[in-house]
């Protein structure tokens, strides 16, 4: 499909949609329930009085937009779509579309859905546009790269404005590029907080790092702490009040970054960061419970941490530590999970599913799944309801995020293998000296990856787990074809795993299936191979594991 033909329907839409403007929008008030007028969070109607004012809108109590938005809808619609592959929430979907339909008569809607992992959403939808699902879920820090492949329309304008009211910014501010509304939020539960042992660590103490630390080296437990992971690693940096932003053109191309780790600051940063990792009691697997007497992570580790703690349980924002007589609170990224709807050829139906994305991310839409699968919601009026308030884990990452935490942007996927051997040096180094030579090192990564040649851009390389290396380190491959580039003789063992990937950084990569952002190979037999990549396509390639 040709760029110009896809602007111009989405400018036809927006054209059609600002005309109705003026024509009471409003739609469903907030995406879900109570309002007419759009109002503040849902909440306000035509009548002023108590926000249940309007005309029937999407959920049957705001707005006309059936008279608006919906006229010369009716018809027979086949729609694909992709959600998230956990239990049930496939038919939960197919409901909510079903009541779409039902509060429309007259619009019929036939959908496939499918189970796809939100990870794994815009690898495949990258992978081949043209055969994507006219709707699908994915995870925000993959946004960037789908505008770039031209595969998500634009919210309409009018649309866009009552999302952006109607949800929290960061949520909002996660569907975006240079400004422009790409995608529906779907959820704010993307973030990660602190869970303790209450029978070791009072609520006072878990306001302390050093307390907590302290707490932990006295009953020989552990705190977990993914502190030579990236996106943890942040958190000690925001706390001394650093930001690494990096900038994205319309398209979005990266084009540019605002970093201040390298910096007194940053320095401080990093000494926060070492009480704890070289404490006997830290432990950098935050994926299990083992032992814990504390762990940073987030609500997909709820069951588990309920599981480990038990009547113990404690869940809150996450900790201060102390440097040089200055107290800082730890920050952290903020996460979402967003809707994206692909550019259609016919403009009716490119209204047809604005609508129906604003509708299954909106407020009603959000409190099922929240019920249902405890997602936590962006939407402004549910994350106010009594059940998501009262929910331990949520109460937790909303203390953190809403005061602490960061929007996570769109991130150059270098960033990651750059910033993330920060804690591993907080870990090791001796002295203070060491610790600003390892932000030094970072600072000239960064520059690096800016000023890097096209060249090296276009350099493909083997990452992995292997030869003692952990994912830190690109073997280089060498052209040998059209298309086609080999690596030095490698060694692997059996359950060593390995990508490759292209410029050094991770928004190329191509795994097991042959697409950009698929599966790692894991090896099965022990031996020396070559690795081979043939490039097929744009977002394709074939590897082949070639016995030396």
């Amino acid at each position: 499909m040709k760029m110009s033909k896809i602007v111009s329907l989405i400018l036809v839409v927006v054209m059609v949609l600002s005309c109705l403007a003026s024509c009471n929008l409003g739609g469903n008030g907030g995406n879900g329930g109570n309002g007419g007028n759009t109002g503040d969070n849902g909440n306000g109607g035509n009548t002023g009085d108590n926000g249940n004012g309007g005309n029937t809108g999407d959920n049957g109590n705001g707005g006309n937009t059936e008279v608006d938005l919906f006229e010369g809808l009716e018809g027979t619609y086949n729609i694909s779509m992709w959600v998230s592959e956990k239990t049930g929430v496939a038919a939960q979907f197919k409901e909510q579309i079903e009541a779409f339909c039902d509060a429309h008569p007259g619009i019929v809607i036939n959908v496939e859905i499918e189970g796809v992992t939100e990870a794994d959403a815009a690898s495949k939808v990258v992978a081949d546009v043209a055969s994507a699902p006219d709707m699908y879920c994915f995870a925000q820090d993959q946004l960037a790269r789908l505008v770039q492949a031209a595969a998500l329309s634009e919210v309409p304008g009018v649309i866009a404005s009552d999302v952006s009211k109607v949800n929290d910014k960061g949520s909002v501010a996660a569907g975006s590029v240079a400004g422009t509304l790409y995608a529906y939020p779907l959820t704010s539960d993307n973030g990660y907080y602190l869970y303790y042992d209450t029978s070791i660590i009072n609520p006072e103490d878990a306001d302390s790092l050093e307390a907590i630390i302290a707490a932990c080296e006295a009953n020989g437990k552990t705190f977990r702490y993914a502190l030579e992971n990236a996106w943890y690693t942040a958190s000690f940096f925001f706390a001394t009040g650093c930001h690494s932003n990096w900038t994205t053109d319309a398209e979005g191309n990266f084009n540019g970054i605002d970093d201040t780790f390298n910096s007194p600051a940053g320095l401080a940063a990093m000494k926060g960061m070492q009480k704890l990792a070289q404490s006997s009691c830290y432990d950098s697997n935050a994926d299990i419970f083992t032992n814990a007497g504390a762990i940073v992570t987030g609500i997909w580790n709820a069951d588990a941490a309920e599981e480990h703690f038990g009547e113990n349980l404690g869940a809150t924002d996450l900790p201060s530590f102390t440097v040089d007589g200055e107290t800082y609170h730890l920050g952290s990224y903020t996460g979402n999970k967003l809707l994206g709807v692909k550019p259609q050829e016919d403009s009716k139906r490119t209204r047809l599913l604005a609508l129906l994305a604003q509708y299954l991310t909106g407020e009603e839409c959000q409190t099922q799944r929240f019920d249902a699968f405890q997602w936590g919601p962006s939407n402004l009026v549910a994350q106010q309801s009594e059940a998501v308030q009262s929910n331990v884990s949520l109460a937790a990452l909303a203390l953190q995020s809403g005061e602490y935490g960061r929007p996570q942007g769109n991130i150059h996927g270098s960033w990651w293998d750059i910033a993330k051997v920060l804690g591993a040096e907080a870990k090791s180094a001796t002295s203070d000296e060491a610790l600003q030579a390892a932000l030094d090192a970072y600072d000239a990564e960064i520059a690096g990856k800016l000023s890097m040649s096209e060249d090296a851009k276009k350099a493909w390389s083997v990452i992995g787990s292997f030869m003692n290396t952990s994912w830190d380190t690109d073997f280089p491959m060498a052209k040998v074809d059209d298309n086609v580039f080999c690596s030095d003789e490698l060694t692997f063992a059996v359950g060593d795993q390995f990508k490759v990937r292209q410029g050094a950084s991770w928004n190329v990569n191509y795994g097991a299936d042959g697409f950009n952002g698929s599966n790692n190979f894991q090896i099965e037999v022990a031996g020396n191979y070559y690795i081979q990549i043939t490039v097929t396509g744009d977002k394709t390639a074939d590897i082949e594991i070639i016995p030396a």
